[in-house]
């Protein structure tokens, strides 16, 4: 399996060290892609709205974003990992995320990502790991992913070295217990009843041709017919 690992942060503290320990229980090293932000990506989204109203690569940061969307597109598996700040993710993975509002399901999703897997990494010295988790889990959502696992765990230190021998190996156990679990749907994941209506949905606004880009988008796949970007 090919894993890409987006962090949100520069730091390998403990958030990202619970990230590469489920990836290295998934695939080897040299299947494992890394990015961090902002080292990888500092930019944020300046409303031009060229991506939705033109085309994607007309968004002033569409190269620099580019080795990141195209390591995404040709993997099997996405682990987008944040720690909690003030409850939410970092406003580095927030800044990310926002470029690919042209991508959700209402605008024009990418079809490869309906066949895909997700985790969603937080950690945290306390509390907060459940809103920073559907954060990132949203976007894999309205990007059309079938299935997105969550992983969130109280560490209870602000260094990976200084937490518990008992709190890491309760890591060891949830990430193999995922591990697992991804292993085994790899192949065979397929959109629920969920994404499927919100397709559907969305389908329907895309017949109003509200807006010219992605109606064509949608007609030139097939989508406002019988295809479907799932088999």
């Amino acid at each position: 399996m090919k894993v890409v690992l987006i962090s949100g942060t520069n730091h390998k503290g403990s958030t990202y060290s619970t990230g590469r320990m489920l990836a290295e229980k998934i695939t080897s090293p040299e299947n494992i892609t890394e990015f961090f932000l902002p080292h990888d990506f500092d930019e944020f989204c300046c409303n031009c709205k060229n991506c939705f109203s033109v085309a994607a690569d007309k968004c002033p940061h569409y190269e620099k974003l580019r080795p990141i969307t195209e390591a995404i597109d040709s993997s099997d598996l996405i682990i987008l990992t944040s720690p909690v700040y003030v409850y939410h993710c970092t406003g580095q993975m927030k800044a990310f995320l926002d470029h690919y509002g042209w991508r959700w399901m209402v605008h024009r999703p990418e079809e490869k990502m309906f066949g895909k897997q997700a985790v969603v990494v937080a950690t945290a010295a306390g509390a907060g790991m459940k809103s920073t988790m559907k954060d990132m889990a949203d976007s894999c959502f309205f990007w059309g992913i079938p299935k997105t696992y969550k992983l969130g765990k109280a560490v209870h230190q602000v260094n990976w070295k200084d937490v518990s021998p008992k709190i890491k190996q309760s890591l060891e156990k949830k990430t193999d217990a995922l591990a697992k679990k991804i292993k085994h749907s790899h192949g065979k994941v397929r959109p629920g009843l969920k994404t499927k209506a919100f397709f559907s949905i969305m389908r329907m606004i895309q017949r109003t041709g509200f807006s010219h880009t992605d109606h064509d988008y949608w007609e030139a796949k097939g989508w406002l017919g019988k295809k479907r970007p799932w088999k």
